[in-house]
């Protein structure tokens, strides 16, 4: 792995990951781990990633970590077998939930967010141990919030990191700005425990003073960034009082991930070199 991709990729071994989640623990950070893989071509390769997602949770569990777990449904075969990937996300859950832990599901490209949204919402109404992320962009997202609020799901707000057509997604900044903003105020509203996935300071004051004016404390929601970008600012917001989670990629799976936020929006290349440069 390259030096350059090595600070946004805690490393291809859950050992490089679980020392990385050990670093931010020592520092008052929460972390997520990711274990990198998506679109996977084989029943076999979905097993196997399911049984390193279920083998992380062990790990965490007896280095008493605090973190949890983000999958992407079609590492486990969505995009295969839809009941398949039910089965690896149950035994998952379990898992997770034999060990008091939680599970969160990524959003891929639009033409899986209504099966993404159907598949969780069955197994969250018996497995609450379990969210779920919305991207802001999405012309849909206020919807699916309204839904998910009143369902009392867990959710991670995002902007969104692929690329869609404009029929389906904003394509403008300060309309995304505004989506975003309005649909955290749904969550921060009404919403259980909401993430806060954001590295922009005026989205993430925006939050601040939503919560403020919801009479919500700092304890009943957090802030998400990504490993590696703007590590300053992680600090800042836990020496203010909040919750903060960093969100830690690894495996040998590494491009797709890397390679998607840099091509395919232009301001992810300005902020990976602004954290290179300094946070």
């Amino acid at each position: 792995m390259i030096p350059f991709v090595r600070r946004f990729v805690a490393g291809t071994t859950s050992e490089e990951a679980l020392d990385a989640v050990h670093h931010l623990n020592e520092d008052g950070l929460k972390a997520t781990l990711d274990y990198l893989g998506e679109e996977c071509r084989s029943k076999e390769q979905a097993a196997a990633s399911a049984r390193e997602i279920e083998g992380v949770l062990r790990h965490l569990a007896a280095a008493n970590l605090d973190c949890n777990v983000s999958l992407k449904l079609t590492q486990l075969g969505f995009n295969l077998d839809e009941t398949l990937a039910r089965e690896h996300l149950t035994r998952i859950l379990d898992a997770a939930a034999e060990r008091k832990n939680f599970v969160r599901i990524d959003m891929e490209g639009s033409g899986y967010t209504q099966r993404t949204l159907d598949l969780f919402l069955d197994v969250f109404d018996k497995r609450k141990n379990v969210g779920i992320v919305i991207q802001a962009y999405l012309r849909r997202s206020k919807g699916d919030i309204e839904r998910l609020v009143k369902a009392g799901a867990r959710v991670r707000l995002c902007k969104g990191a692929y690329k869609e057509p404009a029929s389906v997604a904003l394509q403008d900044k300060e309309e995304i700005n505004r989506s975003y903003d309005e649909l955290a105020r749904m969550l921060l509203n009404g919403g259980s425990y909401p993430a806060i996935a954001t590295h922009d300071d005026d989205r993430i004051a925006a939050a601040a003073a939503a919560v403020k004016e919801f009479g919500r404390t700092k304890d009943e929601f957090e802030f998400q960034m990504l490993f590696g970008v703007r590590r300053k600012r992680w600090h800042e917001l836990v020496s203010e009082g909040y919750n903060v989670r960093i969100y830690v990629p690894y495996g040998t799976h590494w491009f797709p991930y890397y390679y998607r936020r840099i091509r395919e929006r232009k301001e992810n290349l300005v902020f990976a070199l602004r954290s290179v440069l300094g946070d």
